[in-house]
């Protein structure tokens, strides 16, 4: 469907043709709409109906192009607002009402589904993924395949492996689900966004201020701690939960342990390991194949002092490669029972 309408003038935009005749449509009003509207047939009136209802605000300039192509009484134009009570307007007496209710319900749903899916979008990823998590596989299979591509790949990267397998699994294969059904889920995930995401807002502020001071160093991450243990002591507690030092390694589980450092360079490890208390070094080199370990305690026993910034920094490296890989899903951080204190 198409009208031979101007291109329009110099620095305007470009509508499409089926908002070229929602625009006029809109401008002509009922009668003289009403007239033309008789010889669309449902499925072009359908395509209008949503055109007229997405067209938001048409300046006088843009609508004086589009005008001067029919009449020249229109030349000066007019601002227009398309919304679903001025369309309801247009067709009503035109068409029969159930007729005009099942349109317009049509395009209300669409914009509500759109709506629902739009905003998961733009929810933290961190904190969609622990939604879905907590959600049956099949519904989280359905959610990844609805939303944006770019935000279900950034929420995929923070699901563990076996249950962002199976969700891809799932989502290959997906049958047509029936529009009464799909409405009710989405009816279910609105509720959510209104009041489950907004109450753990507050826990993904928590975690991106965790993410903040684990890049922090030794004694400014305890500064920062303490000061907030003084004015926010709930929200320290919080932290404190969240944060992962070097010296929080010795409380992974052992194959967690294993799996961390077979990714780190025994050079950086050496780094690492100077200067810690005994304890602490035979927990890690517990953690290393018996062949890794004899070059770590060889070049430990026999190598000459390193700067104190250089140790830090490999100390600091293997963290975020621990916070990253728990990011993953490779790892768990659980905190252990012990309370010791072995790195000073």
């Amino acid at each position: 469907m198409s009208v031979p309408v101007p291109a329009p003038r110099g620095g305007l935009p470009r509508l499409r043709a089926v908002d070229e005749v929602a625009t006029l449509l809109l401008a002509m009003g009922k009668p003289a709409a009403g007239r033309l509207l008789k010889y669309f047939d449902e499925d072009e009136i359908k395509l209008i109906t949503r055109s007229a209802v997405k067209l938001g605000p048409v300046s006088p300039a843009l609508l004086d192009s589009l005008v001067d192509a029919f009449v020249s009484e229109f030349s000066h134009g007019a601002n227009l607002l398309g919304t679903v009570h001025e369309v309801e307007k247009l067709l009503s007496g035109l068409l029969p009402p159930e007729q005009i209710a099942e349109i317009l319900a049509e395009v209300r749903g669409n914009n509500s589904k759109r709506s629902v899916w739009e905003r998961l979008s733009g929810v933290s990823e961190t904190v969609l993924a622990s939604y879905l998590v907590k959600e049956h596989p099949q519904t989280a299979a359905l959610i990844l395949s609805k939303i944006k591509p770019s935000t279900a790949a950034k929420v995929m990267g923070h699901l563990p492996q076996p249950l962002r397998n199976g969700l891809m699994r799932r989502m290959l294969a997906f049958k047509p689900i029936v529009d009464d059904t799909l409405r009710a889920i989405e009816k279910v995930i609105n509720d959510d966004l209104m009041v489950n995401f907004a109450r753990n807002a507050g826990a993904d502020t928590h975690g991106k201020i965790a993410d903040i001071i684990n890049k922090m160093e030794r004694e400014q991450m305890d500064d920062v701690l303490s000061n907030l243990t003084e004015s926010r002591p709930k929200s320290a507690e919080i932290l404190k939960g969240l944060l992962f030092t070097f010296e929080d390694i010795v409380k992974l589980a052992p194959r967690a342990r294993t799996t961390l450092f077979d990714a780190v360079p025994n050079d950086r490890l050496v780094l690492a390991l100077k200067g810690t208390p005994a304890e602490f070094r035979e927990t890690i080199l517990g953690a290393l194949s018996a062949r890794v370990r004899r070059m770590i305690e060889h070049e430990l026993n026999g190598g000459e002092p390193a700067a104190q910034r250089d140790v830090l920094d490999a100390r600091r490296a293997i963290t975020d490669l621990a916070l990253d890989m728990a990011g993953r899903g490779e790892i768990e951080l659980n905190a252990g029972d012990s309370d010791e204190t072995f790195v000073r």
